[in-house]
């Protein structure tokens, strides 16, 4: 098991396993707000999927997603599946709430329950999972990215969450795009030490980049402000799935403006 640690100040608590690895902060005036930058651009899934359904996450940490999706998405339903028990005991004190219609957490081993389940079964499945080492190799490995496309819905997307050191950075999502093909995203995170990736089938990425900016004005305030710039980062990787017309008018803006439509984050790959 992890060595869990516990801190707190005026303002937060924050779960840590050994001495440097944080997993989770939360603000004690705003529980359900998401303190640590990736957690906040992790949101950028609710573009491909507005209304989730159902929720798989793996890792359960200090819970900073699990308060922020139980209290935007009151329609979804939350299934946290959590290796370590000492993780699950804290529970409490990081406010989450008990078992119940809505939300459960499960002990067990993540990549197990994946491979366990049904097909077409989930909207979303969020892997973050870590412990002291840093990202286990049971989910990261092929095998595991081809059970979670197979639990997604048709209309669902994955969300990875990686350590952004290289180079298994980039192994890891090459081994996502060998899975998923060309609908791979790769998102940076500013000062985190992390980068999201996001994947789907071509009909979720190419319905986004069809109505890209009616999605993004449609999205809850709180996800507009802290994905302030994401819709200028998705007209240009969403690229390949606009419509002819609409692609074309963005790469001429781009000349004209004297922008480059080449990948900004320097990840964007093309076979």
């Amino acid at each position: 098991m992890n060595d869990v640690r516990v801190e707190r100040d005026d303002d937060t608590v924050t779960l840590a396993f050994g001495d440097a690895l944080i997993q989770s902060r939360m603000n004690t005036d705003d529980p359900t707000a998401l303190d640590l930058a990736y957690s906040q651009v992790a949101m950028a899934f609710t573009m491909f999927v507005a209304k989730p359904q159902h929720i798989l996450m793996l890792g359960l940490g200090g819970g900073s997603m699990v308060r922020h999706l139980l209290h935007h998405f009151p329609q979804s339903k939350l299934t946290v599946v959590e290796l370590d028990p000492n993780v699950i005991a804290l529970r409490e004190t990081f406010l989450l709430p008990p078992d119940g219609d809505r939300f459960k957490v499960v002990c067990g081993d993540g990549a197990a329950f994946i491979h366990a389940s049904l097909p077409f079964e989930y909207d979303v499945i969020v892997v973050d999972a870590f412990d002291e080492a840093g990202q286990p190799e049971v989910t990261s490995t092929m095998a595991f990215y081809k059970a979670c496309r197979s639990a997604l819905k048709d209309s669902g997307v994955l969300l990875v969450n990686l350590l952004d050191a290289e180079p298994l950075c980039s192994r890891l999502i090459g081994r996502i795009w060998q899975v998923f093909g060309e609908s791979v995203l790769p998102l940076e995170v500013e000062c985190g030490g992390n980068r999201i990736v996001l994947a789907a089938s071509d009909a979720v990425f190419r319905a986004c980049a069809t109505d890209l900016r009616t999605r993004w004005s449609q999205l809850l305030p709180v996800h507009r402000d802290m994905l302030d710039g994401l819709p200028e980062v998705l007209e240009e990787e969403l690229e390949p799935w606009m419509p002819k017309v609409r692609a074309t008018a963005t790469r001429s803006g781009a000349r004209h403006s004297g922008q480059s439509s080449g990948n900004r984050g320097g990840q964007r790959k093309r076979r």
